[in-house]
């Protein structure tokens, strides 16, 4: 059909209609519905996997990649660590999530997920992989277990994004196997190693005997302890490692009870360590041999009763009764949790908490930017007073040489420590001067 010149002009100034309303469509910024969430001290913690939300985006929000800011928690959700992290990692996570949105009242949006690394370094390594690539994850964090936060340090480094390490142990994190993208915050073997190691000694503990999980963890603690036994003057006689996880302890407990040493060394954690303690009992070595728990925990002293641990030294970088500030947070933890915190779920709480005040000062998600932030702000919280970030990593803090209560001196569930001995961050943590991370220059 021919058309003449009026209609053409129609459908001219038709087809220019459209293209102007497509373009102004296109550079109109997107609308969303998603009302702010609403914080509250009761809000319960998402299933693991589930994300959270805890903040509405602004157009305040430009220099946040992807308009949000998501943390996730990777960590041992059903295994021998578990009860250390687990889910009261990813509730003080959270915790923290709904803290920073009512008192900073961001512009960005906050988001958070989580998922069970079973202890296993290639099944860590894959899921970040999957979270960076695909799900847009700022920030790794938790990852109990020493061969899984190595696994994604390795990951994060390539991937050039944070992660912050609670619940790991070994001193190869801020030293040979260091990255400028990781914060290790809460402990390590070392400050372990020079807090229980020097008290058992002193008391008259001078040779030992280890009993250390077959890991890179458990020979980083019996290394880190054998070089304290031996500098205050004791000796070490031997060492077996077990497999990792282990259930049965029955022979290389044995093995350990013919060295003749005075002082058994648990370089292991979680329920590795509450079976070497009960087998031990059953096999009648304690009392005559004295065990040395490495790292153990709240929870730890809890499951075995004061009967059982009465008396035992042990290190930690948190107890919920030393202060008010620890007992008011230990408490909001405890109304949810029903438990009290152990010091790598507080210091979850501690490290995410700072992440997202550096995120905020800093104005981006931006890795070096935040990475920066975080190294030039002081901590000063219910966990931590006067802890900083060191070029390695390593947050140093004030770590507690505690020994468990008998039981007629504890008054009430978990009134379980008497604090001995305040531990300076400069002396609990290995000094700059011996490190081995190639981030520090010297």
């Amino acid at each position: 059909m021919k058309l003449n010149p009026n209609h053409r002009a129609v459908l001219i100034g038709a087809a220019l209609t459209l293209a102007l309303a497509a373009c102004g469509k296109k550079d109109e910024a997107p609308k969303t519905a998603e009302p702010a969430a609403t914080p509250s001290s009761t809000a319960t913690t998402p299933p693991p996997g589930a994300p959270s939300t805890a903040a509405a985006p602004s157009a305040g929000s430009g220099k946040i990649s992807d308009g949000a800011v998501k943390i996730g928690v990777l960590t041992d959700l059903s295994g021998l660590y578990s009860d250390l992290a687990g889910s009261g990692a990813v509730l003080a996570t959270q915790m923290a999530i709904e803290t920073f949105q009512e008192q900073a009242k961001p512009d960005f949006k906050i988001e958070m997920v989580s998922s069970d690394h079973q202890n296993k370094g290639d099944i860590a390594a894959n899921k970040a992989r999957q979270w960076f690539d695909t799900e847009a994850v700022d920030v790794i964090t938790e990852l109990v277990t020493t061969s899984t936060a190595l696994a994604v340090m390795k990951v994060a480094k390539e991937k050039n994004k944070i992660t912050l390490v609670s619940g790991a142990a070994s001193t190869a994190i801020t030293n040979e196997e260091c990255t400028d993208t990781n914060v290790h915050w809460t402990y390590d073997t070392y400050s372990l190693a020079n807090g229980t190691g020097k008290a058992v000694v002193k008391q008259g503990g001078d040779t030992w005997y280890f009993l250390t999980a077959d890991y890179k963890f458990g020979q980083s603690l019996e290394a880190d302890t054998t070089a304290v036994v031996k500098a205050n003057g004791g000796k070490v006689l031997g060492s077996v490692r077990h497999p990792f996880p282990g259930t049965d302890f029955s022979s290389f407990l044995l093995q350990a009870q013919a060295s003749g040493a005075k002082v058994i060394g648990l370089a292991n954690a979680g329920t590795d360590t509450t079976n070497s303690i009960k087998q031990a009992a059953e096999f009648g070595i304690t009392p005559k041999q004295t065990l040395a728990g490495l790292l153990m925990f709240i929870s730890d002293v809890h499951a075995l009763g004061l009967k059982a641990t009465q008396g035992m030294y042990l290190t930690t970088g948190y107890y919920w009764d030393r202060d008010d500030d620890t007992r008011a947070w230990s408490k909001r933890f405890f109304d949810k949790h029903k438990r009290m915190p152990t010091m790598v779920q507080a210091g979850q709480y501690s490290a995410v908490m700072h992440y997202l005040n550096a995120v905020k000062a800093a104005g981006t998600d931006d890795t070096a930017a935040v990475m920066k932030t975080m190294k030039a702000t002081p901590i000063s919280d219910f966990f931590a007073k006067n802890g900083k970030v060191r070029e390695d990593g390593r947050m140093v803090h004030d770590m507690y040489l505690v020994q468990v209560k008998k039981p007629d001196e504890s008054k009430a569930a978990w009134d379980y420590y008497h604090i001995r001995q305040t531990i300076p961050g400069e002396q609990a943590f290995q000094p700059l001067a011996q490190s081995k991370c190639p981030l520090v220059k010297k």
